[in-house]
């Protein structure tokens, strides 16, 4: 035979009358609070859109500059890229070094 440890068949009206006031109480001040702030109103500034709308537009951007690799491609073919070889030789032993002594920032 099971035993009904939970509530045994006694009635406790205190705490059944506690219980409901309490969920009352707990209805009454989420109803009160939604009614009584309607006009609640959110404004975001100019800095913010202007963020929104880059985030947007980087977001649906491939992240390739197409004008500018269709530019360099002409210009190759046509054999009027230029390449400082200089700037190119400064720029791979940077990166050898950053990619091997991280440490060293120049």
């Amino acid at each position: 035979m099971p035993i009904n440890i939970t509530n045994n068949g006694v009635k406790n009206t205190t705490v059944d009358t506690k219980q409901s006031t309490r969920k009352e109480d707990v209805a009454e001040k989420s109803s009160s609070a939604v009614a009584g702030k309607p006009n609640d109103a959110v404004s975001i500034t100019d800095e913010a859109q202007q963020l929104q709308s880059l985030q947007a537009k980087a977001k649906n951007s491939s992240g390739v500059d197409q004008t500018k690799i269709d530019q360099i491609k002409q210009a190759i073919e046509n054999g009027s890229y230029k390449i400082d070889v200089e700037r190119l030789a400064a720029k791979l032993a940077k990166f050898e070094s950053d990619l091997f002594d991280p440490q060293s920032e120049s």
